[in-house]
């Protein structure tokens, strides 16, 4: 059965702050039927997850405002606007910010799936005015214990 097609005005849109970043929900594996989920990122200075794997799904970026440096496995990749990023399943990377402005990217995980763990792992925002807050011990805390029930393994550095 074909599912309805999604149309999402910029005003429009879950807004999950996850350890610091800000996701605004474009497409959902409920509006998808599970096969994507795409989310407009928004990471700050210094921000960005920890080098993890995920076991499940793949997972793309393309970078939209500003520059993201990704690791993958052992190699390094500096993107700026128009750059696109795959990772496959099973690849050790991570991303952050190392500038001193924001950026902004999509990103989609296929088959869909993570973007449930970000609504259990973050705060959604209600307000258009409200900002992700650096993360707190708690929140990192709370992903380093909920990740493993998506297939995604964080691997923090010792």
């Amino acid at each position: 059965m074909m599912h309805p097609a999604t149309i999402r005005p910029a005003t429009e849109g879950t807004r999950v702050a996850v350890v610091g970043d800000l996701y605004r929900y474009l497409a959902t594996g409920d509006e998808t039927g599970g096969a994507y989920a795409t989310m407009d990122a928004t990471v700050p200075p210094g921000g960005g997850p920890p080098p993890h794997v995920h076991s499940r799904e793949e997972e793309s970026f393309f970078v939209l405002e500003g520059e993201i440096t990704f690791r993958l496995e052992d190699e390094t990749i500096v993107a700026g606007p128009n750059t696109f990023v795959n990772i496959p399943i099973g690849a050790l990377h991570s991303f952050k910010n190392e500038s001193d402005q924001p950026a902004r990217m999509l990103l989609t995980v296929a088959p869909a799936g993570l973007e449930k763990m970000f609504l259990d792992v973050g705060k959604v925002l209600t307000s258009p005015d409200e900002q992700p807050q650096p993360p707190t011990e708690e929140e990192i805390r709370k992903l380093l214990a909920v990740a493993p029930s998506y297939g995604v393994e964080i691997r923090l550095p010792h």
